[in-house]
């Protein structure tokens, strides 16, 4: 049992109005960079198979071309977001039980070795399983990661600094795609692809390349993120006062150097931990369980749209009768878009209640498909699009991963992420198996604007949410 702390600032209420008196980010500045690599792995990887996969297929997989490589995509996308599910379910429960920074440590072990095995593969079995593997680490990664960085940023801005670690997400993507069309399409004059792409019949292992590269990605951030703290509102839950009052005495050092600190202000305190397993604490609290059931077909919807895009475009345009390095690059410059999303959620992220993020979104990504479907040979149209819809759909996530982890306690905040971004990720398989099939027999608008219907309806859900800016946590979710 933690030791005794005199005085009120050294109890469990005194320590969280302490942090939650910070009005600026209270660790060094590195440690935004070090959160956010599992960020860069993460959506380098998604966005890796965008472009990568027609290579990997002819590749790896007997009678796979170009032309019929999306029959199959779906399953190793399906299997990574199995594993996505699997991981988040049962590992991300486990920084409730045992801490936000050991498990950072785990999970990105986890998706560093998937990577690395997935560029040995020799068969599409094994190239299946690999993706399996990295999966499991990617989704308990991301929901303690959400997590973690919302239990020690200011109050006032948790969605400013969600989106600003989303910025190594947009960065990711871009890698991931650019890359991808570098190494694995072949050299096309510009604008049909990149005069100075490298695949030949010479070189035809530059997908390799790719998950050797988010292998190294993985590792490196693994060697930075020792260095965090941990997250002292989980230090309360399983009262270490004195671990958490030393986190927290370090961040006012730091926040005092921006000015005189306010005064402290006695809120509400987390519950004491339980014996209870962290999904016993959500499933026997109607409250959580009806938040849960919202914010699961929330983002179940929502994903199908993001999936779609994030992981298909490459392949959709091409079954549109795109040709591949063609639709590369239109992909590839659609990624510009993510990371002018990124910072816009950055600087405007605060401005708007959480839930309103998703309806702008869905607006935008409807008229970015638009533009792509009515721009039909003219290609800098349709890039254009692109970078609309690359905006559009992902404008919503770093706000709603926020949004997402303000509806629980701090005893069982992983493990609420994970169900409610966890089974969410079954509208990403939907989305890969369901919906891009029906493609090509749909024509460019209906099958965008199907796409986009389903964000729509998340949009729509999202309106029975909480309104959470600026509030507490712990008055949020007591």
């Amino acid at each position: 049992m933690a030791e005794k702390l005199q005085g009120d600032s050294q109890t469990p209420s005194g320590i969280l109005a302490r942090l939650d008196r910070l009005s600026v980010w209270s660790l060094p500045w590195l440690f935004v960079g070090i959160i956010g690599v599992g960020f860069l792995f993460t959506f380098f990887d998604i966005f890796d198979i965008n472009v990568s996969f027609i290579q990997t297929c002819t590749s790896i997989v007997p009678g796979c071309k170009p032309e019929n490589a999306n029959n199959y995509l779906g399953m190793p996308v399906v299997m990574n977001l199995v594993g996505y599910v699997l991981g988040t379910l049962i590992l991300s429960p486990l920084s409730d039980r045992i801490g936000r920074r050991h498990m950072l440590l785990i999970t990105l072990l986890v998706t560093g070795l998937g990577s690395l095995v997935t560029g040995f593969v020799s068969s599409y079995g094994w190239f299946v399983f690999a993706r399996f593997v990295t999966g499991l680490g990617i989704g308990a990664d991301l929901a303690i990661v959400n997590t973690y960085i919302n239990e020690v940023a200011p109050r006032e801005h948790r969605a400013r600094y969600t989106s600003l670690i989303f910025v190594m997400s947009a960065l990711g993507a871009l890698a991931g795609i650019w890359l991808g069309l570098l190494l694995t399409t072949p050299k096309t004059p510009f604008p049909m692809g990149l005069p100075f792409a490298l695949a030949s019949v010479h070189f035809a292992n530059g997908w390799r390349i790719m998950y050797y590269i988010g292998g190294a990605l993985a590792l490196v951030g693994l060697l930075m993120r020792a260095q965090l703290p941990e997250s002292p509102r989980w230090l309360i839950s399983r009262n270490r006062l004195a671990d958490a009052h030393r986190v927290v005495s370090d961040m006012e050092a730091i926040a005092s150097r921006h000015g005189e600190l306010p005064p402290v202000t006695h809120g509400r305190a987390e519950a004491e931990a339980e014996t209870t397993m962290p999904y016993a604490e959500i499933f026997k609290n109607k409250v959580y369980v009806k938040r849960t059931v919202m914010l699961v077909l929330m983002w179940l919807f929502s994903y199908i749209t993001v999936y779609s895009f994030a992981s298909g475009f490459t392949t959709i345009l091409s079954s549109l009768k795109y040709a591949p390095p063609e639709a590369g690059l239109i992909a590839a410059v659609g990624t510009i878009g993510f990371v002018l999303c990124a910072l816009a959620a950055t600087v405007f992220g605060e401005k708007l209640e959480r839930k309103t993020w998703l309806p702008i979104s869905a607006v935008l990504t409807i008229i970015g498909t638009l533009i792509v479907a009515l721009a039909k040979t003219d290609l800098s149209v349709a890039m254009v699009g692109a970078v609309v819809i690359f905006f559009g759909f992902n404008l919503w996530v770093p706000i709603a991963y926020t949004w997402s982890t303000e509806h629980y306690p701090t005893r069982a905040r992983s493990t609420g992420f994970a169900l409610a971004d966890g089974l969410g990720h079954v509208g990403g398989g939907i989305g890969v198996l369901v919906i891009a099939p029906l493609i090509p027999a749909l024509g460019v608008m209906s099958a965008f604007l199907l796409i986009d219907a389903f964000l729509v309806i998340g949009a729509m859900i999202a309106m029975f949410g909480l309104r959470t800016k600026g509030k507490k946590l712990e008055e949020l979710s007591p």
